[in-house]
C-alpha cells in the first residue's frame, strides 16, 4: 500500500451521505452476499469515500445522512416530498450496515432529526468557513450550490466536477447567491416544491438576468407577457413558501462542533466483522494484513484514510465467499462406520497435542438428550463424524453404540489427552447421560471469545467463525430444516450430517488457533480463562445436573392465592378508573391514565405514546392510587406466571428436581446468568417472593445451607480505592453503613439515626452504580440540592473513592476498557461516544464493572475450590445453586456444622483483598429459611 500524503488540517470535508447512497444504488449493478443480502450500495459509497478522502485527506470530516421522519419543511408545506416513492427494500436494508462501517472507519457520522442533511451540511459549512477552513461539500444535490463562496465548494465524486463560484455561474448561469431564487422559480418535481409552471432553467435565467433577483421578478410580474407570464402571476402567492422550502438553513444548534469532526482511528475489529458479514473479501484480506488485532481498536497511528486505502476497488468481491470456502481443499471430513477406521482415528487423536470433540444429540435439553454421534478433530482440516444413532428409514449400517463407546470412552476420560470444544458444558452433561465423564478439558472456544472481548459479538460458533475466520459454517437449519418440519439429528441423513458435524470439531481447532495468540497478548486474560472459567465448566455441569428439589403443592397453593389477589386488584383498579379495562394492555392503560384521568405524562415510548413502564408508574404512584394498584397487579401476575405456574412444569419427571441452565458467556461483567428456569430473579424483599423461595426445599434428612458474601462490592470498592477510612471500617468489622453515616453527618457512630444510616446505605450502594444526585434525591425523597450535599460530604470524607472513580474513568477513556482485580477486561464501546447520554452511561459502567466483575470472579473461584473439596472429601454434600453472591448447598442434617466450617473458609479465601471477605450463612428446610 502506498504512503498516504500528509493530512490537510485546514480542510473540512462534508459528505452528503444520502446523496452518495442513492447514487451508488442506482449507478452500480446489484451485488449480494452469499445469503442474498444486497451489498452493492454499501460498496459503492465506500469506494466514493475512498476516492474523496484519498484526494483531499482532510483534517476534519463529517458524513451526514437524512434522519427518518418528517422535517420542519413538512410542517411548512404538507405536500413537501409527498410524491417521492418509499426507499426500496433492497436499499433500506443497506443503510444500517453502511452506518456501522462508516462509524467503524472512525468517520464522524451525523443524523439530525427534524431537519435534512442539507441543513446540517449548510450549518457546518458556514461554521467552517467562518473559522478559516477550506470547506469541500461532496454531493450531487444542486441545492447545495447556494452554499458556495470563496471558502466553500461542491464536489461531485461521480463525475469529478467541482463547483466553485465560477463553476456555479457556468453551470446555472447565475452566481451562488442567486441559486435560491433560481430554484424557487424552477421548482422541484421530485421534492414537490411548487415553482412557476412551464418555467424551466432558461426562463428562470432570463428573468433573473432582466430583473436581478426573485424579488425583482415578483415586483415586475405584470410586465411579463404570454402564457408563462400568466403562470408567474398565478404562482406569486406560493413563491415565498417555495423560497423557504429550497433555502438551506445554516443556523442549526448542533451537538457536534468542528472539533468533534476530527477522524478517529478505525476500529479494525469491528471492520473485520462487518466486512466478513458483507463478504467484501479483498477488503477483508487487506485489512487482516494491516490489523494489529487490538480488541475494539484500530492500528495505532492510522486513520480512516488508511483503512479505506486498504480497499481494492477492482477486486472481485461481487459474490463474496461461498459456504465452506475457507481452505476447502484442505478439509478432510470422514464418516466413520468401520471399527478399524475408528481405531485409526482414536490412535491419531492420542498423537495430537489437542483434539476437538463435539456431540450430536436428540435434544437441546441436556437432561433428556441422547447422543447419536460424536465428532473428533485431530488437526485443522482433519475431522471425523462417528455416528451410531441415526435411525431414519434407509439409514446405512453404523457402528453400535457399545462399540463406539468402547473405543471413545478411554480417550474421552483420559486426563492426559487435552480436549477442546465449543460450549463444552453441554457436551459434558449429555455424555454423563451415557455414564461417560470426560477428563482433560483444556479449553472452550466460546469462553476464549468471551474472555477476549465479552461485548464484541455473540459467542456462538457460527458467529465467531464468520468474525475471526471469514468462514460461514453449515447451519443446523441447513441440515435439519426449521419450524414444525425440523428434524431431530438422528433423522438427518449421514451424507448431510457428516460435513455439518465434522466441521464443528474442525472449526474449534481453527478458531482456537486464531484466538489463542490474541488472548496471550492481552494482559492477564489467559489466566482468567485457565484459572477461573475453564475449571468452572465441569463444576457448572455437575450443579445443573444435580438440580434442586421443589414443593409443587406449595406452588399450586400460591398460584391460587396470587390469582385471587390479582382478581381483587383488578376489581379495585376498575373502581378507581370508573370502568372495566384490561390491566395488561398498555394501550388501554394509556387511555385510562392519561386521557380519562388526566395523569401527567412522565415519559414517552419511542413511538411517542405515553409510557406505562414500571418506573413511570412508580413515580405516579407517589401521588395517585391507581398506578400503585397496577404495579401490585403486575408483580402478582409475574410471580404467578413466571414462578408459581411455571416452576412445577419445569420439574424433571425422572429426577423430581428442577434443573436450570447457567450461562457462562452472556453477562459482560463475567457474572453467571440462569435460564430455563431463571432462578436468579426471584424476589426476596416481598412476602410473595419469599413464598416462592419456600418452595425450594431440602429433601428428607437434609438441610439447605445458603452462604452469601456480605457487602462484597463495597469491600471491593474499599480494596480498589484504598481509602483509609473505608478500609478501616471493614477491617474493624464495623457496620459500614453506620460508619459511613457517622463520617458523612459528623456524628458519633452510636448517635447515627435510622434515617441517616438509610441515607448512607443509599450513597454507598448508589455510588457503585453511578447514581447521580437526582437519583439519590428520588430514592431518599429529598431535594436535589440536599442529595448533592450528601454526596459531596461522602467524597470529602472518603477522598480515595473519588480519586478511584476519576482514575477509572480516565483509564477507560484512554484504553477503552477497565479490568477486574484478576485481569478480566470489560470493554466499553460507548466510552468515546459523541452522544452524551451514552458516554455518561459508559462512564458509570466503567466504575461499576470492576466491582461487579471482581465479585463474579471471586464467587467463581470459590465454586471451583469448594467443588474440589466436595468431590474429594465430602461427596455427600451437594452444591445446588449459585445466585448472585450466594451459594446454596444440600447438606445431610447431621453434618451442617461441619460443612459450614469447611465451606465458609474456602469462600473467604477466594481472594486476598485489603479488607476481609465475610460470608454470612443460614440453614433451613427451605431456601427462604436458609437465607
Amino acid at each position: 500500500m502506498s504512503e498516504a500524503r500528509a493530512t490537510d488540517a485546514n480542510t473540512l470535508v462534508l459528505v452528503d451521505g444520502s446523496s452518495y447512497l442513492y447514487r451508488a444504488f442506482h449507478a452500480l449493478p446489484p451485488l449480494t452476499n452469499s445469503g442474498g443480502a444486497p451489498t452493492g450500495a454499501v460498496k459503492g459509497v465506500l469506494n466514493m469515500l475512498k476516492s474523496l478522502l484519498a484526494t483531499h485527506n482532510p483534517g476534519r470530516v463529517a458524513v451526514v445522512f437524512d434522519a427518518k421522519g418528517d422535517t420542519f419543511r413538512n410542517e411548512m408545506y404538507a405536500e413537501y416530498k409527498a410524491n417521492r416513492p418509499p426507499m426500496p427494500d433492497e436499499l433500506r436494508t443497506q443503510v444500517g450496515p453502511l452506518h456501522s462501517v462508516i462509524r467503524a472507519l472512525g468517520l464522524p457520522l451525523i443524523i439530525e432529526s427534524g431537519v435534512e442533511a442539507d441543513d446540517v451540511i449548510g450549518t457546518l459549512a458556514c461554521q467552517g468557513a467562518e473559522a478559516g477552513y477550506r470547506v469541500i461539500i461532496s454531493s450531487s444535490d444542486k441545492d447545495l450550490a447556494q452554499l458556495v463562496n470563496d471558502r466553500v465548494c461542491v464536489v461531485n465524486t461521480m463525475d469529478n466536477v467541482t463547483l466553485d463560484r465560477e463553476g456555479v455561474l457556468a453551470k446555472f448561469g447565475v452566481p451562488p447567491e442567486r441559486i435560491i431564487d433560481y430554484l424557487t422559480l424552477v421548482g422541484d418535481k421530485v421534492d414537490n416544491v411548487p415553482g412557476v409552471d412551464k418555467c424551466g432553467p432558461k426562463t428562470a435565467l432570463k428573468w433573473l438576468t432582466a430583473y436581478g433577483s426573485l424579488d425583482g421578478v415578483m415586483a415586475n410580474a405584470s410586465e411579463i407577457g404570454g402564457k408563462v407570464g400568466e403562470n408567474l402571476r398565478a404562482a406569486l402567492p406560493m413563491l415565498p413558501l417555495s423560497r423557504d422550502l429550497v433555502t438551506i438553513r445554516c443556523d442549526l444548534a448542533l451537538a457536534e462542533t468542528l472539533d468533534d469532526l476530527v477522524p478517529a482511528s478505525p476500529d479494525n475489529e469491528a471492520l473485520i466483522e462487518l466486512y466478513r458479514a458483507l463478504e467484501f473479501k479483498s477488503w477483508l484480506e487487506a485489512l487482516l494484513g494491516e490489523s494489529a488485532h487490538a480488541p475494539g481498536g484500530g492500528v495505532a497511528g492510522r486513520g480512516p484514510q488508511a483503512a479505506l486505502g486498504a480497499m481494492d476497488a477492482g477486486a472481485g468481491d461481487a459474490q463474496g465467499m461461498a459456504n465452506g470456502s475457507m481452505d476447502e481443499a484442505l478439509a478432510e471430513y470422514v464418516c466413520v462406520t468401520d471399527e478399524t477406521v475408528l481405531a485409526e482415528w482414536v490412535a491419531a487423536a492420542r498423537k495430537s497435542e489437542l483434539i476437538a470433540i463435539d456431540t450430536e444429540t436428540t435434544s437441546l435439553d441436556y437432561m433428556q438428550a441422547r447422543v447419536v454421534g460424536v465428532s473428533i478433530g485431530v488437526a485443522p482440516g482433519q475431522a471425523a463424524y462417528i455416528p451410531f444413532g441415526h435411525t431414519y428409514a434407509g439409514a446405512p449400517d453404523q457402528l453400535s453404540e457399545d462399540t463406539v463407546w468402547r473405543h471413545l470412552r478411554p480417550l474421552l476420560e483420559d486426563p492426559d489427552c487435552a480436549k477442546a470444544g465449543h460450549n463444552l458444558k453441554y457436551d459434558l452433561s449429555v455424555l454423563a447421560n451415557h455414564d461417560i465423564h470426560p477428563q482433560g478439558i483444556a479449553l472452550d472456544t466460546m469462553l476464549e471469545s468471551y474472555i477476549f472481548n465479552s461485548t464484541a459479538s455473540r459467542h456462538d460458533l457460527d458467529s465467531l467463525c464468520l468474525k475471526y475466520l471469514g468462514h460461514r459454517n453449515v447451519s443446523f437449519v441447513d441440515v435439519a430444516g426449521k419450524g414444525a418440519n425440523q428434524l431431530t439429528f438422528d433423522q438427518v441423513p449421514l451424507e448431510t450430517a457428516t460435513p455439518y458435524a465434522a466441521e464443528d470439531a474442525d472449526m474449534v481447532l481453527r478458531l482456537h488457533a486464531e484466538l489463542a495468540p490474541r488472548l496471550a497478548r492481552e494482559g492477564r486474560m489467559q489466566a482468567v480463562l485457565e484459572e477461573i472459567e475453564m475449571p468452572l465448566v465441569p463444576v457448572l455441569s455437575r450443579m445443573e445436573r444435580t438440580g434442586v428439589a421443589l414443593d409443587p403443592d406449595l406452588l399450586h397453593t400460591l398460584s391460587g392465592e396470587l390469582g385471587t389477589r390479582m382478581a381483587e386488584l383488578e376489581k379495585s383498579a376498575h373502581a378507581l378508573a370508573g370502568e372495566p379495562f384490561n390491566l395488561g394492555s398498555p394501550k388501554q392503560l394509556q387511555q385510562i391514565l392519561f386521557e380519562k384521568l388526566g395523569l401527567p405524562v412522565k415519559a414517552k415510548t419511542p413511538k411517542g405514546q405515553p409510557s406505562t413502564a414500571e418506573s413511570v408508574l412508580a413515580e405516579l404512584a407517589a401521588d395517585y392510587e391507581l398506578p400503585g394498584v397496577i404495579l401490585d397487579w403486575r408483580s402478582a401476575s409475574k410471580l404467578k406466571s413466571t414462578y408459581a405456574d411455571a416452576l412445577p412444569r419445569a420439574i424433571n419427571p425422572e429426577t423430581g428436581r428442577v434443573h436450570t441452565l447457567y450461562h457462562q458467556a452472556v453477562a459482560a461483567t463475567g457474572r453467571l446468568s440462569s435460564a430455563d428456569p431463571n432462578l436468579q430473579n426471584i424476589p426476596i424483599r416481598t412476602a410473595q417472593g419469599r413464598r416462592i423461595r419456600q418452595a425450594f426445599i431440602a429433601p428428607p434428612g437434609t438441610r439447605l445451607v445458603a452462604a452469601d458474601y456480605s457487602q462484597i462490592e463495597l469491600r471491593i470498592m474499599a480494596h480498589l480505592s484504598d481509602d483509609p477510612r473505608l478500609v478501616a471500617a471493614f477491617a474493624a468489622s464495623a457496620d459500614v453503613h453506620r460508619a459511613t453515616a457517622a463520617e458523612v453527618f459528623g456524628v458519633a457512630s452510636d448517635a447515627v439515626t435510622d434515617d441517616q444510616r438509610r441515607a448512607a446505605k443509599s450513597i454507598n450502594f448508589g455510588l457503585i452504580y453511578g447514581m447521580s444526585a437526582f437519583g439519590l434525591a428520588r430514592q431518599l425523597g429529598l431535594e436535589r440540592g440536599a442529595a448533592q450535599e450528601y454526596i459531596d460530604l461522602y467524597f470529602a470524607r472518603y477522598p480515595g473513592v473519588a480519586e478511584f472513580m476519576a482514575r477509572t474513568k480516565a483509564f477507560a477513556h484512554e484504553h477503552g476498557f477497565v479490568e477486574t482485580v484478576f485481569g478480566r477486561r470489560l470493554y466499553l464501546p460507548e466510552i468515546g461516544s459523541r452522544n452524551a447520554a451514552r458516554r455518561q452511561y459508559a462512564e458509570r459502567t466503567a466504575i461499576n464493572a470492576p466491582m461487579q466483575g471482581t465479585a463474579a470472579d471471586i464467587i467463581k473461584r470459590a465454586m471451583v475450590e469448594v467443588d474440589r473439596f466436595l468431590r474429594t472429601e465430602a461427596p455427600h454434600i451437594r452444591m445446588i445453586m449459585q445466585v448472585h453472591d450466594e451459594l446454596v448447598f444440600e447438606v445431610p442434617e447431621s453434618e451442617v456444622a461441619q460443612s459450614v466450617a469447611e465451606i465458609l473458609p474456602r469462600m473467604c479465601a477466594a481472594a486476598e483483598l485489603k479488607v476481609p471477605l465475610v460470608v454470612d450463612y443460614g440453614v433451613g428446610l427451605n431456601w427462604d429459611e436458609a437465607h
